[in-house]
């Protein structure tokens, strides 16, 4: 889907981006993720031409973006980033609706796209669709940019911190709605963050940089169990490292099937981590665990989060 092969940047004699390479599969989440003036940005912006790259080539479908007229390669590239950017005069609808009106869809088809991702970020479309940004809370107004970067149903979703700027509830409602867009509609995402806790829940693949280069590459699981360096085992940090695992294991690995418990069950996908939140909350150390369909299939209990 994605292939970023030896792309460098540099301001000035300041090297920013240096002959970073990364080859993403469609469908994967993948998150940049390193301290501030790591090359993060920098590489998502070069992505979608924003800004030009020095040498080096990207390649998004097998086509070269240089190819492709800047404003073409735009509008199949969704945009989301931390200030939202808004059209404060026009409403939701309108917002949500801008690419999809310059390429010149018909009004119905544009009317049901806003409908159909108001239902996806669970705002109420008779509700949401005529106010203006103003109106909305911080959390709405980045469901509806979010929203709109989806609006024209890109090949490809680029993120820059999108969540920073909102609250802790707020990210935390907001990160929980990612990753059932996510797993929803399939898109390949490029997330960029500088917090690990956010980069767990998210990713499929995690790229840590420094210095404008990639580090370490992997899963959340593979780099918190096999930290490819001093400067990556630092990076995820060893204080709290046991509960970072947890956050990213899930029940599925640890299930005892065909067992009972009493309570609410909890979701098979649900992380070790949040299996140890209701144990505290609910004041239990065994909880049911149920399938996809609502089916009641065994426990997880608390000697087995740290098996």
């Amino acid at each position: 889907m994605i292939e970023i092969d030896q792309v460098s940047k540099s301001y000035g004699e300041r090297r920013v981006v240096d002959r970073f390479s990364l080859t993403l599969g469609a469908g994967e989440l993948c998150v940049l993720l390193g301290s501030s003036g790591c090359g993060k940005s920098t590489t998502l912006r070069m992505i979608n031409r924003l800004i030009p790259t020095d040498s080096g080539s990207i390649r998004i479908g097998g086509e070269d973006v240089t190819q492709a007229p800047a404003e073409e390669l735009r509008r199949r590239i969704g945009y989301a980033i931390q200030s939202i950017g808004l059209f404060p005069h026009w409403t939701v609808e309108d917002n949500i609706a801008t690419v999809p009106r310059l390429l010149k869809w018909r009004g119905a088809r544009v009317r049901d796209r806003v409908s159909e991702l108001l239902e996806l970020f669970r705002l109420d479309p008779p509700s949401y669709r005529g106010k203006y940004p103003h109106q909305l809370s911080g959390g709405e107004q980045q469901r509806v940019g979010v929203a709109r970067a989806l609006a024209a149903d890109p090949e490809l979703l680029l993120m820059d911190e999108p969540f920073a700027a909102v609250d802790p509830i707020t990210r935390d409602t907001l990160q929980s709605e990612l990753a059932h867009i996510h797993l929803t509609t399939g898109k390949t995402i490029v997330f960029v963050t500088h917090d690990i806790e956010e980069a767990l829940r998210l990713a499929t693949v995690i790229a840590i940089m420094d210095s404008g280069r990639i580090v370490q590459l992997g899963t959340p699981l593979d780099i918190l169990e096999h930290p490819a360096n001093d400067f990556v085992r630092e990076f995820v940090g060893h204080q709290g490292l046991g509960l970072k695992l947890l956050s990213v294991r899930k029940i599925a690995d640890r299930l005892r099937y065909g067992e009972t418990a009493e309570g609410e069950p909890l979701a098979l996908d649900a992380s070790l981590g949040e299996a140890l939140s209701a144990m505290t909350t609910r004041r239990t150390d065994r909880l049911p665990v149920s399938d996809a369909e609502g089916r009641q299939i065994g426990v997880i209990a608390l000697g087995d989060l740290v098996r």
